[in-house]
């Protein structure tokens, strides 16, 4: 008599079927990205971002308890004469794993007052990525364009500001190669601070490249989390949106599904108190995944901006591939 075990054939139909039950645009999504088959040059590519994906800091490791320690050495950005301030962490958020697959902001803190930056990565680093560079890693800021243009405020032009300059690597890097051999550069890491301007104080960003030799960028899109470019945006702001495409693009495209297998697939839950900070600030994380074809996008630029009264992330998502 042959036994064969065919336990594995009855395991996938059940989970699909209680996946649709629970939420059908989950399965829906999955469908998308399984009919989109990436092309057989591209399909290394595709597995090797078929890993989990976690966020960077782990949740577990921010402080919960009273930090007014902490609040009193942070910089603080006033919105109004009267109103809450918003305490922001300096921290260099650096990732274990490239790539980075995404960002968001969100609140820290006890009392959820204290603005921090998270990056999304994958939990095994693709092989191809394992080619990296000894070079050490470069932090590029939107301090390094000082034009008051890129100023856009939050609220009242003489209290707290954002610094919309999109950072970017620099073209000037791989010309500066001792080796004289391409390379790509991807974000590892990121960091939010304020510089002192006048009167008032400004939001800037700041990102760690890493560099990939014997890799170039092939396409880049931008990416953000809100439907449509309206609201208090600046005339650069949505100038940079048109040229990159962002606004005609987001007005086709139905709601996102996020499809994520961390325990808060939408972020961490913000206690009721903190909602007088959400006005003020957009925690929706920015990604993109095995649904966005071909489904191997790293993220190689960042911008703040200033929507609808709230702090926002313009992300940039770059291909690779190798050169020979």
């Amino acid at each position: 008599m042959i036994f064969l075990d065919i336990s594995c054939a009855y395991f996938v139909l059940p989970s699909i079927h209680a996946c649709y039950v629970a939420n059908p645009e989950s399965l829906r999504s999955c469908h998308c990205s399984l009919t989109d088959k990436p092309r057989i040059e591209e399909l290394s590519y595709f597995l090797d971002f078929q890993h989990h994906r976690l966020w960077a800091p782990v949740l577990s490791d921010l402080p919960l308890g009273p930090c007014s320690n902490r609040q009193g050495a942070s910089p603080a950005l006033h919105f109004s004469l009267v109103g809450s301030k918003l305490y922001v962490s300096s921290s260099e958020v650096i990732v274990p794993r490239l790539p980075v697959t995404g960002m968001r902001l969100h609140l820290e803190g006890k009392k959820n007052n204290r603005l921090g930056i998270h990056l999304q990565h994958l939990s095994n680093t693709p092989t191809f990525i394992d080619a990296r560079s000894a070079k050490q890693p470069v932090w590029r800021g939107s301090e390094t364009i000082s034009d008051e243009r890129y100023y856009e405020p939050v609220q009242w032009r003489m209290f707290a500001h954002v610094c919309t300059v999109p950072v970017k690597y620099d073209p000037r890097w791989g010309s500066a190669a001792a080796s004289g051999s391409p390379a790509a550069y991807v974000v590892s890491g990121a960091q939010l601070h304020v510089k002192a301007h006048d009167s008032t104080n400004i939001l800037h960003l700041r990102l760690l490249y890493a560099e990939l030799p014997g890799h170039a960028v092939v396409r880049s899109r931008w990416a953000h989390n809100t439907v449509r470019l309206s609201g208090k945006t600046s005339f650069l702001s949505r100038s940079f949106a048109a040229s990159s495409g962002a606004a005609g693009e987001e007005q086709r495209q139905p709601a996102r599904v996020h499809i994520d297998s961390g325990v808060f697939a939408g972020g961490p839950p913000v206690p009721v108190g903190a909602q007088r900070l959400l006005k003020f600030v957009e925690t929706s994380q920015v990604t993109m995944g095995p649904q966005d074809s071909p489904g191997y996008w790293l993220v190689t630029g960042a911008k703040l901006d200033v929507e609808k009264g709230k702090i926002s992330l313009h992300v940039k998502f770059s291909l690779l591939a190798p050169v020979s």
